[in-house]
Formats: structure tokens, C-alpha cells, sequence
């Protein structure tokens, strides 16, 4: 049998012994494979030597780079090499500190940081932190649910020592007690050293049982306190599965516009917390009362809401909230983002925002029920997409300075002094009660309003230093000014030190 070739010359196929051509073949297809798997080597050397050389300025361009133009995350980590770990820290152990955290998911994750602060000047190796399962939200999740663990031991690794777990010799199970305590509130490096150092000579494993503002907000070394920054806005990392759904939760706002994340803290544990009842009827403000008694580490019991309310220690209501909001200067197009769980009241409260502000959306009404389908009963995780939303919205409102409304300032801050409007409250009622009752004119009351807050966009100041008094003065996290600038930069930025008044 003879084949013509395309150039004409003849072939003799039936000379060729026919057990050869398998072989042929197999070996054109055994070449190609080698070449694509080192082409496909060559490639990834060349992105992981580009991130040796170009890390600052390719994370540059990824930071400038808007929400709803960054690729997907999943993309994201496949387009990118992780970039080099940084070198271990070597350090003779003083032992184990454990920790339980307590509280919401922002008051945790301010006691993270402090941990591992802790944990870096006492020389101890961390245990990776229990989470509150037995708060008022009775969320079930660890931490590996909520950040992504691997991330938060590795990028740390060179400031101190993280563990997942205790060595086996040190469990219940061969009969090892730790020693627990809580440490004392708002404490600087003078107590852990003198105090807290030496119980780990004698017990090895310590357990903090309570995190709660364990740290003082002053007086502790700018390294110390930059490493809280580094840990709150680097180390806690959220989970992919989070950070996925909040950046869709981003993207699909932004495609809008510009909107308004509104925490509004109308939520039935943070008014049976705080006492406050005003809008509610009879029936409401009896069912707050018996929830603050059917919990023992809410240890005020009897409050009058009118005069905790006077003294600006209540959430805004969602009415207050909506006469805020026309007064600053919103109109019924802004795009509104309610960052909460279920306000108190329901749609009954939301009423009166939701006629002045018909663009309010929750996370609920953007998002497929199967989206979140996974996040359903964890409280903290739900928290977390809020989180993203508020740090990426264009104006961040909290009705309560809680946790998360100090939190989200800092985080802010830190990414630029991002417009926040943080409400006088104690102010604000008393104009909203003359407003009410007819004694200030609508114009009145928008001018006085925008007076008041005038200073209170998150601009830069100096954190206020009140001595001997630390519940009183601004929160660490909620203006982290050692992490902001650099040197004489900060006199320019934050002004003169040791100021302690705020406007």
C-alpha cells in the first residue's frame, strides 16, 4: 500500500513494521506532557521569584485596585504565589498560655490580639484561642470556622510561637490541670511580667479564662503595641468561605453605588444588656428585664432606661437613627446596609427608617438563602460578613459604640481615616427630645446636629490618656495612633500629645 505525502513523496507503509506505530505515538504524546508540566514549572518559579523581588509593589497595586474589579478570591491565591513565611522566632519557651475569649465576635477578636501580645513578652508559646460558646448568641463556632488558622500561626511565627493544640502530657486526660484565672482589667507589662510571668515556673500551663480588655489601652512599648495592629490587621485573616461571600456581599453593593453601612445595635441583648427601653411597649420592656436576670455576669439588674438614655448610654433607636441620618444630609436615594442581626421589634421598628430610606437592604435580602444556608445559627460568622461590608462601605454609622462600631473605627483609620460619622449620643437625644416636642425648629435641629458632629467623621486625633481611669478613655483598637505614622508624621497627623479632651 503506498500513501502520498503532502510533499509528494511516496511512503511504503506496509515496510513499516506495524508493532512501531503505537510507539510513535505514545512517544509524541510522553513528549508533549514533559513539555507542558515544564512549562508549567518554569511559570510558577518565575511568579514566586517575582514575589521575592516585587511583594510591596504588587500588594500596592492589588490594595488600589477597586472591590468590584479584584478577581475572585479563589483566583486570587491561584494567580499569586503565598508569599515567603517570615523566619521562625527562636526563644526558650517560659510555657503554655491558654486562652478562652469571651464575648462577641469583635470583643474576641481585640482579645486575640492582646493574647498574642502577651504571649511575645512573656516568651510563651500560644495555644490557639477557644472561642465563647456560652454568651447570649451561643454560637458554636472555633476558631479555625471563623479565621483562617494556618494563616494566623504562620504570619505571626516570628513574634511568637502558635500551637493548635496542647502537647499530650499536658491534658485532662493524664490527669494535668491547668491553672486558671483571669487576669486583671486594663493591666500594662509591669503587672505580666511581675505578676503573671512567674505562675508559669510553677504551673507551666496558664489558662486565661477571661480576655476581655486584659491590656491596657497607654503606657505599653510601641512594638508591643504595633504588634496588636499587626495581628488585628494582618494575622486574623477570615476564612475563605467568608472572605468569598463577602466580597460578593461588596461587589453587588458597589455596583450600585455608594452606600452607608448602618450598625444599628437595636438588638434584644444589647437592651436587656444596657437597660434601655425607650419605644418599647410594656410588654417589651418586661421581657428585656427578665432576659438581664436570667444572666449572672450581667450583674446590673435594676436600671431606669430614661436616665441611662439622658446620659447617652443607649442605642439609638431606629426613629432616632432615621432623624439622624435626614439631618446629616442623607436623602431617601442613599443605598443603606443595615449591619446587625435581628433589630428588636422587627419590621414594626424598621418601619419608620425604612419610609424615609427605601433603599435599606440586609444581607438576607441580597444574598441567596443556600448562600448562607452555612452560616445559619453561628452568630460570629454572620458578624463577620458585616464586618467586611462595614470596613468596604463608603460612610460606616454606629448607633452604639460597642465592640464592633470601636473595631470597624480603627480598622478605618487605619486604611486611611475612611469617612465614619460616630454620634455624640449624650448630645444628640437631648436635641432629638427638644426636637420631638416641638421647642426646635426642623432647620434648628439639623444645624445643631451637624455642629455636634462636625469633629466626629473619623478624622485623626490623638487617643485621649485618662489616668487611673481606663474605661473612661479612648479605646486601643478603636484608634491605634502607634500604627497610623511614623515619627514627626505624627505630630502633623494627630497634633500635640498628651491631649486629653476630645471634641
Amino acid at each position: 500500500m503506498e500513501v502520498r505525502s503532502e510533499n509528494n513523496i511516496q511512503v511504503r507503509c506496509d515496510k513499516i513494521p506495524s508493532q512501531l506505530i503505537p510507539r510513535t505515538r505514545l512517544q509524541v504524546w510522553f513528549l508533549r506532557v514533559c513539555s507542558s508540566i515544564l512549562l508549567w514549572t518554569c511559570l510558577i518559579q518565575l511568579l514566586a521569584f517575582s514575589e521575592l523581588w516585587h511583594p510591596r509593589l504588587l500588594a500596592g497595586l492589588a490594595n488600589r485596585m477597586p472591590w468590584n474589579t479584584r478577581p475572585p478570591l479563589r483566583l486570587q491565591h491561584s494567580l499569586h504565589s503565598p508569599p515567603p513565611l517570615p523566619p521562625p522566632r527562636n526563644y526558650r519557651s517560659n510555657g503554655f498560655l491558654k486562652v478562652s475569649c469571651n464575648g462577641g465576635l469583635n470583643q474576641m477578636r481585640a482579645a486575640i490580639c492582646d493574647m498574642v501580645t502577651v504571649a511575645r513578652l512573656l516568651n510563651l508559646t500560644l495555644v490557639v484561642p477557644e472561642l465563647d460558646k456560652t454568651s447570649f448568641w451561643a454560637d458554636p463556632s472555633d476558631f479555625e470556622d471563623i479565621f483562617d488558622v494556618r494563616h494566623f500561626i504562620d504570619s505571626l511565627r516570628d513574634e511568637v510561637r502558635i500551637i493548635r493544640r496542647l502537647p499530650k502530657k499536658f491534658s485532662r486526660k493524664y490527669g494535668f490541670q491547668a491553672f486558671r484565672m483571669s487576669p486583671v482589667s486594663w493591666s500594662n507589662e509591669k503587672y505580666y511580667l511581675e505578676q503573671i510571668l512567674p505562675l508559669f515556673s510553677k504551673y507551666k500551663v496558664v489558662h486565661f479564662n477571661r480576655t476581655d480588655a486584659r491590656l491596657a489601652n497607654n503606657g505599653i512599648q510601641p512594638d508591643l503595641q504595633k504588634l496588636r495592629c499587626r495581628v488585628n490587621f494582618q494575622g486574623l485573616k477570615f476564612t475563605p468561605q467568608i472572605e468569598t461571600l463577602g466580597y460578593k456581599l461588596v461587589q453587588i453593593l458597589q455596583e450600585k453605588g455608594p452606600f452607608v453601612a448602618l450598625h444599628l445595635r437595636y438588638e434584644m441583648d444589647m437592651l436587656a444588656f444596657s437597660g434601655c427601653t425607650h419605644g418599647c411597649t410594656v410588654e417589651e420592656a418586661e421581657e428585656l428585664k427578665q432576659l438581664r436576670y436570667a444572666y449572672p455576669w450581667w450583674r446590673e439588674k435594676e436600671i431606669v432606661s430614661e436616665e441611662r438614655r439622658q446620659q447617652g448610654l443607649c442605642p439609638l433607636t431606629p426613629e432616632e437613627a432615621t432623624l439622624l441620618l435626614q439631618a446629616l444630609g442623607f436623602d431617601k436615594e442613599t443605598q443603606i446596609y443595615i449591619a446587625s442581626g435581628e433589630i428588636y421589634g422587627s419590621e414594626r421598628r424598621l418601619a419608620p427608617l425604612r419610609a424615609s430610606f427605601p433603599h435599606i437592604v440586609k444581607k438576607e435580602m441580597i444574598l441567596d438563602p443556600a448562600e448562607l444556608q452555612q452560616f445559619q445559627n453561628h452568630s460570629s460568622q454572620m458578624a463577620a460578613l458585616d464586618f467586611m461590608v462595614s470596613i468596604a462601605s463608603n460612610t460606616f454609622i454606629p448607633t452604639y459604640d460597642g465592640n464592633m462600631a470601636k473595631v470597624v473605627e480603627g480598622h478605618r483609620r487605619y486604611l486611611g481615616f475612611k469617612k465614619g460619622i460616630l454620634p455624640d449620643r449624650k448630645k444628640l437625644v437631648k436635641l432629638l427630645d427638644l426636637h420631638q416636642n416641638g421647642t426646635l425648629p426642623w432647620n434648628n435641629f439639623v444645624l445643631a446636629v451637624r455642629q455636634v458632629h462636625e469633629k466626629r467623621m473619623g478624622q485623626p486625633f490623638r487617643r485621649r490618656v485618662i489616668p487611673d481611669k481606663p474605661k473612661e478613655e479612648d479605646y486601643f483598637y478603636a484608634n491605634p495612633q502607634e500604627c497610623l505614622c511614623e515619627g514627626t508624621k505624627c505630630e502633623d497627623l494627630l497634633g500635640p500629645s498628651n491631649s486629653s479632651t476630645r471634641q
